[in-house]
């Protein structure tokens, strides 16, 4: 069975503009379930693990997820075992959502860059 490509080969010609915003918005929905996966694990763990309501959870979730650190304190060590993996997890989450979401956008700027040079030669 052959190999499906996401992108077009470097010797393809470039995508048609409306092709591309398909593609941009595929890849933005990909991201998009990275983010409400991971903040739906950092809500359950900030209301299970943590003991904090809905919406406290929905908080720290958020505010961990974007870098912008904890709101409340947590009280027992189970709380600040899970806030502590939960950071972690939640750098590399962020840093995966934004390459899924620039992937599109970095190989078309790329494959223009290498049909110009391809056009000079």
């Amino acid at each position: 069975m052959a190999r499906q490509r996401h992108f077009e080969h470097h010797r393809q010609p470039l995508l048609s503009p409306q092709a591309f915003a398909v593609r941009v918005l595929t890849y933005l929905g990909y991201a998009s379930i990275i983010l409400v996966v991971s903040l739906a694990i950092g809500i359950a763990g900030y209301h299970w693990l943590a003991g904090l309501g809905w919406i406290d959870a929905l908080l720290n979730a958020s505010m961990i997820l974007t870098g912008m650190g904890p709101v409340d304190p947590m009280q027992d060590d189970t709380g600040k075992l899970f806030a502590s993996l939960y950071a972690l997890y939640s750098g590399v989450a962020f840093l995966t959502t934004i390459s899924v979401f620039l992937a599109p956008i970095l190989h078309r700027l790329m494959h223009i860059l290498h049909l110009e040079d391809d056009d000079r030669l």
